[in-house]
């Protein structure tokens, strides 16, 4: 026959059953972005046809030293490293705020030795003087305490601390393609500014050797020594010019250095060519593509953790159930703390309903309202940013091209007219002035069709990384960024 309290734990044990399935009854608290962007089917700038798709955007380049420097800041950057200690991070703090759904179970162990003198007392002599008495006082107890989640405040917390680990792991995905074309621009960068090296020591033998011609038709009695004057200056123009030059490749190659993670000492080893052959791209991208843009899907899960802790502060003004248990031995005696004849337990509810709080839970609601409405409009200006971007790097892909065709056209013409110019010089059929009018319009062309090759790169890697990595369409290019939902185990 069971006795009353055996009676009362049962029913206590059916009452945390049954609180357990009225907790798995409530649905995860994930609301999708209200919000919709008139975008086109395409986009409006139009682009040539190929067919076919790129794995990794950046073997595009084909590049060997470029895919090493990428690879080598994907392992070593150390604000990348960073990132990824983030998300480990988001994760303990998505675990932490679960384990509030699960009882809380804490085990002690007590022992207490105690004297205790009865001065006064009529209890005789003791030949010791002042009578007393020693005991001891051993036990071993379980706590158990739980809050039923009967309304899912705890559940809406841990929904946006889940999503809040979603978008981290999308921050640091972004963070990655950040890096990955940071590092791609400082790569042609450091190229083009190693040519503009090359160019300007070219440029200067040519000016040192008009300097020469010019000194020797001057000791002749050919020239003026004006032109002795403006070939002089014009070399040490050149002179000055390679200085700045050579400064500023080496700035860019410790710039390098410092995102793949190396010292950065200005000796890493770049690529001769500046031309790489640009693959045309796709005609007809869908505008739906930027749904893979980490950004675009953090801002996205933002959005869902905001509306989450809004559910999290209007449950947070119901009542709240919790139940403590406690159990175990009590004896003065160690080897009955296992005894069952000596156990002792203790069993309460509590149900708690906030009444005045001077307005605090509340505001709690309206902040997390407030918020709600914030992320949404960041979403939606970071979609609109999105669009913005892809529709002005495909733009200007087929202006920089055209302009690189110019350009080149404008080099040939330019270095056609300087030869010509010198060798009518060293005839005596021209002045000097159109000798040097004409090396200035060589170099300065040949120095703008680098600027324009390099800015195409940095065009072709904003394309990228504005449709999120590559040209493949979305749907059929998903990458799943959540594959592990942070657990209490």
């Amino acid at each position: 026959m069971l006795t009353e309290g055996k009676r009362d734990m049962k029913k206590w044990v059916h009452v945390f059953i049954l609180s357990s399935l009225l907790i798995s009854c409530v649905p995860k608290l994930e609301k999708p972005p209200d919000l919709e962007i008139a975008a086109p089917q395409y986009w409006t700038s139009q682009t040539e046809t190929i067919e076919g798709t790129i794995a990794q955007w950046w073997t595009d380049f084909d590049d060997p030293g470029l895919n090493e420097a990428i690879e080598a800041a994907l392992n070593e950057n150390y604000n990348l490293k960073a990132a990824a200690a983030r998300v480990d991070a988001a994760v303990a703090m998505a675990r932490i705020v679960g384990s509030e759904l699960y009882p809380q179970v804490n085990l002690g162990l007590s022992g207490s030795r105690r004297k205790q003198n009865f001065v006064g007392f009529p209890f005789g002599e003791s030949s010791d003087g002042v009578p007393s008495v020693t005991s001891s006082l051993f036990g071993v107890s379980l706590n158990v305490s739980w809050e039923i989640d009967l309304w899912g405040r705890i559940r809406a917390g841990k929904s946006a601390a889940v999503t809040d680990y979603e978008a981290t792991i999308a921050d640091y995905i972004g963070f990655q393609l950040s890096l990955v074309g940071q590092t791609a621009k400082a790569w042609f960068a450091a190229v083009e500014a190693e040519r503009q090296v090359q160019l300007s020591e070219a440029t200067l033998e040519n000016y040192r050797t008009t300097n020469a011609q010019v000194h020797r038709r001057y000791r002749l009695g050919l020239r003026p020594s004006l032109d002795v004057r403006l070939s002089e200056s014009n070399v040490a123009d050149a002179e000055a010019l390679l200085f700045l030059r050579r400064n500023q490749l080496q700035g860019i190659k410790r710039q390098l250095e410092t995102l793949v993670g190396r010292y950065p000492a200005g000796n890493i080893k770049l690529s001769s060519s500046l031309s790489p052959e640009l693959k045309p791209v796709p005609a007809g991208l869908p505008a739906e593509v930027v749904r893979k843009r980490p950004d675009l899907i953090s801002a996205e899960k933002r959005l869902a953790s905001s509306y989450a802790r809004v559910i999290e502060s209007e449950r947070a003004l119901y009542p709240r159930i919790s139940l403590t248990a406690s159990g175990g031995t009590s004896t003065d005696d160690l080897k009955n703390l296992l005894n069952g004849d000596f156990s002792v337990w203790n069993l309460i509810g509590n149900l708690l309903q906030p009444i005045f709080q001077g307005g605090r839970l509340r505001a709690g609601v309206d902040l997390a309202e407030a918020r709600e409405l914030e992320a949404l409009a960041f979403y939606a200006q970071s979609v609109l940013y999105a669009y913005s971007e892809v529709e002005t790097a495909l733009e200007a892909e087929t202006w920089l091209a055209e302009r690189e065709k110019a350009l080149q056209t404008a080099v040939d013409q330019a270095m056609a007219a300087r030869d010509l110019a010198q060798s009518r010089y060293a005839r005596g059929l021209t002045d000097l002035i159109e000798v040097l009018e004409s090396q200035r319009r060589a170099f300065l062309s040949q120095s703008q069709l680098l600027i324009v090759k390099r800015q195409r790169l940095d065009n072709r890697i904003d394309l990228y990384l504005a449709l999120g990595g590559d040209f493949m369409n979305a749907k059929s290019n998903e990458t799943t960024l959540f594959r592990e939902t942070p657990s209490n185990d």
